[in-house]
C-alpha cells in the first residue's frame, strides 16, 4: 500500500501485515514522485492499482496507464464542493477518467455525482457502499463512565459527541450554534468533539463566544472510540457534504441516536424517522429542534437507535464492503481477459502496456 507520509504511521500500525510505502504525489510538478510510484509498479508487477480521492488518483491512475497496470480503479469518496472556477468544470477529471477503468461511488448519491455533475460515464461507475468493523460496537463501552468521570461531567448529565474532523466540511461552527439554544432547557447537557483539524482554537473560541466553553469538551483523536460513542446519548454530524459517514454508520452499530444534515449518502444511512432524524445543512435552528426532540423523548430516542443498528448490521459492515470491492476486481480482471470490455477501455489499456 502507497500513502501519503502524514498517515503512514497511522496507516502501518492499523495494518501490520501490509507493506506500506510512504509517498508524496499532489503534483504535475512532482515528478520524483511519479518516478517513484512508476518504479513502485513495475517492480512489483502490480496488477490492479486502486487510488483513493480526488488528488491521489488525479496523478495515480495516468502512471499506472503509462506503467501499463492491467486495471485502474479509483474511488472519489466525496462530492468536491470545495472546487471554483475552471476546477468546478471537471474537464481534467474526464480526461484523466480515459486512464481509469471503473469507479467505485461509496452511495448512490455519490453515484449521481459522479455521472450527472461529473459526466463520469455510468457504465463505468460501481456503487459499494463504505462499511466499517461493525464488532467493535458489540459491547457496551466499558470506559464510558470513567470517561465522564474523567472529562468533569455530572454523572446524569445529557451527552452529545461529533465524531469527525475539525474542518469547514463538517460543520461544527452550526453545531455549536444549535448547541447554545439547548442551555435552557438543558442546562446540564455537555458536547464532545471527538477529532483534531485546523480550527480547533477558532472552535473553541466560538464556544466561549457564544458563553457555552466550559460545556463544550474538544478530545482531540481518539482510539477508542467506541467507547465515547458508548458516553454519549446522541450523535451528531452538521456536515455541509459527505460521501457516506462512517461516524454515522459508527454510531448506529453502537446503538445510538443520530442527528444528522441531509447531504449526500448521509440520508442512505440516516434515514429520516427511521433510523435518525435528518435536518438540512447550515441550520442552527432545525438541528437544535431535533436534538431537543430525542432528549426529551428517550422512547424515540431507543427506537431509532435500535432501528439504525439493525440497519447498519444488515448493510455496512466491513465484511460486505471487502466482498463486494474483492468480487469488482475479479469481475473487471475477467472482462479483460475475455476481452469484452467497453472499445475506449480496451484501446487506452493497449497502449499503455505497449
Amino acid at each position: 500500500m502507497v500513502c501519503d507520509p502524514e498517515i503512514y504511521d497511522r496507516m502501518r500500525a492499523a495494518l501490520p501485515q501490509v507493506e506500506t510505502i510512504p509517498l508524496t504525489l499532489r503534483s504535475p510538478r512532482n515528478a520524483r514522485g511519479a518516478l517513484r510510484l512508476a518504479q513502485i509498479l513495475r517492480t512489483r508487477r502490480v496488477d490492479i492499482l486502486h487510488s483513493h480521492l480526488f488528488f491521489a488518483s488525479l496523478f495515480a491512475s495516468p502512471v499506472g496507464w503509462c506503467c501499463g497496470v492491467p486495471l485502474i480503479i479509483e474511488t472519489p469518496h466525496v462530492a468536491e464542493r470545495w472546487r471554483s472556477g475552471l476546477k468546478a468544470r471537471f474537464l481534467v477529471d474526464r480526461v484523466v477518467g480515459r486512464t481509469v477503468d471503473r469507479y467505485i461511488a461509496v452511495s448512490e448519491a455519490n453515484r449521481l455525482y459522479l455521472v450527472d455533475e461529473k459526466g463520469l460515464p455510468a457504465d463505468k461507475t460501481t456503487v459499494i457502499h463504505n462499511g466499517c468493523d461493525l464488532r467493535r460496537f458489540e459491547g457496551s463501552g466499558t470506559a464510558a463512565n470513567s470517561l465522564k468521570a474523567r472529562l468533569g461531567f455530572p454523572p446524569d448529565a445529557p451527552v452529545l459527541l461529533a465524531v469527525g474532523r475539525l474542518e469547514p466540511q463538517k460543520g461544527h461552527r452550526v453545531l455549536l450554534e444549535a448547541f447554545a439554544r439547548l442551555g435552557e432547557a438543558f442546562p446540564d447537557l455537555r458536547l464532545v468533539c471527538v477529532g483534531e483539524g485546523s480550527l480547533r482554537s477558532d472552535l473553541a473560541e466560538t464556544a466561549r463566544g457564544l458563553r457555552v466553553g466550559e460545556k463544550v469538551c474538544f478530545v482531540g483523536r481518539q482510539s477508542n472510540v467506541q467507547d465515547w460513542y458508548a458516553m454519549a446519548d446522541i450523535t451528531v454530524l452538521p456536515s455541509f457534504y459527505e460521501g457516506l459517514p462512517l461516524a454515522a454508520i459508527e454510531s448506529l452499530a453502537a446503538g445510538r441516536a443520530v442527528v444528522a444534515t441531509a447531504v449526500d449518502g448521509t440520508p442512505e444511512v440516516v434515514v429520516h424517522e427511521s433510523t435518525g432524524l435528518t435536518v438540512p445543512p447550515g441550520d442552527p435552528a432545525a438541528l437544535s429542534e431535533s436534538i431537543r426532540r430525542l432528549l426529551a423523548d428517550p422512547g424515540l430516542r431507543s427506537r431509532l437507535a435500535n432501528n439504525g443498528r439493525a440497519w447498519v448490521r444488515e448493510r455496512f459492515s466491513d465484511e460486505q464492503q471487502i466482498r463486494k470491492t474483492e468480487n469488482l476486481y475479479l469481475e473487471c480482471m475477467e472482462r479483460r481477459r475475455r476481452g469484452d470490455e467497453p472499445q475506449a477501455v480496451r484501446a487506452i489499456s493497449s497502449r499503455g502496456a505497449s
